[in-house]
Formats: structure tokens, sequence, C-alpha cells
């Protein structure tokens, strides 16, 4: 042993595959510390909805309505979806970096707590104490992944790298040295007898070392891997909990208790039931009023508003003679009236299905600003979000039609995800201008001051909703048998309303639909033709004519920066 170079010795690693799963788990522990931490308080959120909602309100226009345009209304679950995602590789390749430097994922999860805090304090008005999930989500990532590195390295501390002495040991086990005099194969005990012993080191002889070396580490080999396996198991078993109890606790917030705790008045100038004129004969056409479960959502709230109606309050603020206040319970001892209203997103593309019509029961908005008193030179109304979403449209629609401060939708309180306890309602401007739910505040400015949410990303500040006219039956490259069948759907022409729907079959003439009794100026006009349909692949335009005269333009134009323009045209395949 005396002609041996003294060995070198280096930190043990863990393999490949083991750093990996440390980095996954240490990933699953952050993302669910967060969780849990934001089910603590009401307005803590997690890293990843943090995040996420800072994603949709920085994204460039074209990614949003790429994302609206494939995902619809499941956009944002497609976006946590891919958030969660990228975590996952981010936290695996952090485990993969860290196998030889293991300060790389302490840095990198320290920069997740930090895209955290960011986004958490984004906004004017967000709490320090918001940060706290984020930090702790940061913390659990750093030190999960510290102790399941070190459980993953083999036992036994630092490897010997001198070749010189890796070759003796290699040549030892293979020669006699392992066998006794009577070329018996020797114990364990009888090994450690030869010289090897924890304070000898490498005063043992080289064959004792050999013999000794394989059994050891085989034996704290698997202690170490099964370590590192019931650990592993712990932490995944532990994330699942957090993140459920995380849900859990944020049920407390749920405001579905006080909605249906709600008990609506009565409408002071109640409209009428609606006949059975106002709907075509046909199951496959939208109906009249689309059922409250139905009705599209888009809006930027990835987490829902939770807003209890006892805390709510609404304010009118701004270029008023009166600021005023009001409860919930203030608001439904008003006189409230009911208004059939169609709505529709500026998202939505030629025939798409971002629109629907429901009955509202709300506080005509006029009412409330000549209370306050609008003062001169006013010219935008402000509707303000409890989640910081900002809505602007002209004084002038307030008067001009009937706009809402609606409370009841189809009958029922508003449901969550459409606003409870309030939202706006203006009839003929498309959503994002007019309709901010979860309402919390209204405030008169001027538009030369005050740009609101989808204003300063580039959509017009004024936005009247174009005519349109949709088929609902036949689908789009749908099959159907030949013979008489009957052409469906809707078309609407808000606050002027709908005089003529014309269908083209081929290359052949507009010819004129019928249709169902018109109902109301702010709501779509069903409409319906019959057609002897022949074998053969056949596409079919519809186009509609508003109470004014005015035929609906056939330029084809995006939803971008003021709402979709054009014919719709769908072909479909008749069999004989």
């Amino acid at each position: 042993m005396s002609d041996l170079n003294p060995p070198t010795a280096r930190p043990a690693l863990p393999g490949r595959v083991a750093a990996i799963t440390s980095g996954l788990l240490a990933g699953v522990a952050a993302l669910a510390t967060g969780e849990l931490a934001s089910g603590l308080v009401a307005d803590w959120q997690s890293p990843v909805v943090s995040v996420a909602e800072a994603v949709i309100d920085a994204v460039p226009r074209s990614v949003k309505e790429f994302a609206i345009e494939t995902f619809g209304e499941n956009d944002k679950i497609a976006l946590v979806v891919g958030i969660l995602v990228f975590s996952t590789i981010f936290a695996m390749l952090l485990g993969l970096l860290g196998r030889r430097r293991p300060g790389v994922p302490v840095v990198g999860f320290a920069a997740f707590a930090c895209v955290g805090v960011w986004a958490s304090q984004r906004f004017p008005g967000s709490s320090l104490s918001s940060i706290i999930p984020s930090v702790l989500a940061g913390v659990a990532g750093a030190g999960t992944f510290l102790l399941l590195r070190r459980l993953a390295a083999p036992a036994g501390g630092a490897q010997p790298v001198n070749a010189q002495l890796n070759d003796l040991l290699n040549d030892n086990l293979l020669n006699d040295n392992l066998l006794n005099d009577n070329d018996q194969p020797r114990g364990n005990e009888q090994l450690l007898d030869d010289g090897l012993s924890a304070d000898d080191g490498l005063s043992a002889g080289p064959a004792a070392m050999a013999a000794a070396t394989p059994t050891m580490t085989m034996i704290n080999g698997a202690s170490s891997r099964r370590r590192f396996l019931v650990v592993s198991g712990a932490v995944a078993a532990a994330a699942a909990i957090a993140a459920t109890a995380g849900r859990a606790l944020r049920s407390r917030f749920d405001a579905s208790a006080s909605r249906n705790a709600v008990v609506l008045p009565e409408a002071a100038d109640p409209l009428p039931i609606a006949p059975s004129t106002i709907a075509v004969d046909s199951p496959d056409v939208s109906p009249f009023y689309t059922p409250n479960g139905e009705f599209y959502r888009v809006d930027t709230a990835l987490v829902v508003p939770q807003v209890p109606a006892d805390d709510w309050v609404l304010t009118v603020t701004g270029m008023v003679d009166t600021p005023l206040r009001l409860s919930y319970a203030d608001l439904l001892a008003r006189n409230l009236v009911e208004e059939d209203i169609t709505l529709t997103c500026v998202s939505n593309t030629v025939g798409g299905k971002l629109v629907g019509t429901a009955r509202w029961l709300g506080l005509p908005l006029r009412e409330l600003l000549d209370e306050a008193g609008v003062q001169a030179g006013a010219d935008q109304i402000v509707g303000r979000s409890v989640d910081g979403y900002t809505g602007g449209f002209p004084v002038d629609a307030a008067y001009d039609r009937p706009a809402l401060i609606a409370v009841a939708m189809n009958g029922e309180p508003l449901p969550i995800d459409h606003g409870f306890p309030a939202r706006l309602m203006v009839p003929g401007l498309y959503g994002y201008v007019s309709a901010t739910k979860w309402l919390s505040e209204i405030e008169l400015t001027r538009f030369d001051d005050f740009d609101q949410y989808w204003v300063r990303r580039g959509w017009d500040r004024e936005a009247p909703i174009k005519t349109m006219a949709r088929i609902d039956t036949p689908r789009s490259l749908g099959k159907i048998a030949a013979g008489q069948f009957v052409i469906g759907g809707v078309a609407w022409a808000q606050t002027i309303g709908i005089s003529m729907v014309e269908v083209a079959i081929d290359d052949g003439p507009f010819v004129e639909a019928d249709l169902a009794d018109d109902w109301s100026e702010h709501t779509w006009r069903q409409w319906s033709l019959a057609w002897d349909a022949t074998p053969g692949r056949h596409r079919l335009t519809v186009r509609a004519t508003d109470a004014n005269g005015k035929l609906q333009t056939d330029q084809r134009a995006e939803p971008f920066p003021n709402g979709a323009s054009g014919w719709m045209s769908i072909f479909v395949d008749v069999k004989s």
C-alpha cells in the first residue's frame, strides 16, 4: 500500500432518475404548499393562480384571441394546465441540474417564489401579506429538494477516484485473497477480522477492502434506496393532502350560501311572459332564453370572485354632485325592473356561440345617476369589479336604452360565475365595455382621462354590437337526409331590431326566411327556412337586415378591435 498515491475523493452523487424525481417532487411540494397557504386568508392566492392572472393581464392580444378561439370558455383551464406542465418540466430540469450543483434548484425555487410574489402584488391595493403563499412555496420546494437529494446520494459519503486504488481493489476482487487457505469463501465476519474497520481506513489489507466493499455498499445502498422511496412517497402523499386541504379551506369563502339565502323582490313593472310565437318550430335552434348554466362566460377572472351579499357595497364616485354608497339590501329595496337583453362578447367570431339572451332584474342605471347628479363634462361611465377589472361606456347609453345594475338572471339571483351580487347590463354594447361583473364601483369620468382594461390593450373604446345572423341547424359539415329540412338560427341588431333574414343555397339567390315574432329590439330574433335538400354537398349562407333597412355587411373582419363581421357560410352533406 505504500506505493499507492493518496486517494482523492468526490461527493457521492444521486443517479439521474433519482435527481429528476427529487426535482419533480420538490415542485409538487412547492405547488401544494402554495395551494394550502392560499386557503388560509380570503385574498391570498396560490402562486399558480397569481402567475396565471398575471399572464392573462400581460400576454399579447393575439395570444388572447387564439386562446378564446381555440379553447372557448375553457381558455382559463387550458392556461392553468399549461402553467402546471411548465412548472413540472421546470422542476424536473432543476432536479437534473441539481445532481451536481445542489445550489441551482435552490436558486430556481427562489426565482419561482419571486415570480409569485411579483404576480401577487401587481394590482394597486394588493395586501403585502398576499406574498406569503409564494414565499412558503419557494421554501418548501428548495427544502424538499435538498432533503431528497441527500437521501438519493449513495451511502458511504465520498467515493474514491484514485485510479490506481480502484484497479487494485478490482484486481483483488478476482484473485484468491477472497478465499481462505482451504479454498473456502470467507464470511463477512472473517473479512472484518482481516483488518477492515471503520477506524482503519486504508490500513486494511487490499484483499479485505475489496471483499468488504461490495458487501457493505450493497447493504448501505439498499437501505438508502428504501429511505429515498419511503420519503418520496411521504412527500407525494403530503402534497396531495395539502392541495386538497387548501381547496377545502378556500370553500369557506364561497359565496354560494349567501346567494342561496337571497329572496328577490318583485319587479316594480314586471314584463309579461313571452309568447311561444317568439320561437320557431325547431328544437335545434338556440332557445330564445339561454339557460343560466349554458350562458357563455368570458372574463379575466381566473378564480371567480366570491362576494357575500352582506359584505358587498356599491359606490358611485367621480364627477358627481353627491357620491353614493349602497349595500345589497339597499339595492334590493329600490324599484327594480325587468328587461330582456341579448348579451354578446366582442371575441365572438362569425357564427360563434359567445352570445345569449336572458331576462334580467335590476335597478335602472339612470335613476342612480340622477340621484348622484352627473356633472357637466362627464362622458364615460366606468364600472369597476372587485377583482380590479374595469369597463367603460358612454354616459348617453345609460339614458337612451334600458341599462341596468342587474341582480338577477332568468328569475334567479345572479349566478356567481355571472357576477353575483351585481353587474352592469347595457343593451347594444359588447360586454367588454358595458357588462362589468362583481360590480363594486361606478365612476363618472371622461374618455380623455381614463382608458378601461381592454382599451389599454388596443380595443375600441366605444363598442356597438354589429348586426349578425347565425345558422344553428344544420351544423357545419353535418350530414342530413335528402328531402325536406328546416334550416334555422338567430339574428340580432341590438337597440334596432331585425326586419329580415335571407338564406342562399350554393350560388343561388338569397331567399327570405320566416321570422318568429319580434319580442324586443334588445334581443335576438329566431328565423327558419324550409329547404328541399338534394343529395350532395351544399353551401348555405345567411345574412340579416336590421329594422332600419340596413343590410349586414359581407366584409369579413376579425373580432379585434371592435367585433367580427361578415356573412356566415357553412357546408352540409346531404345523403340520398
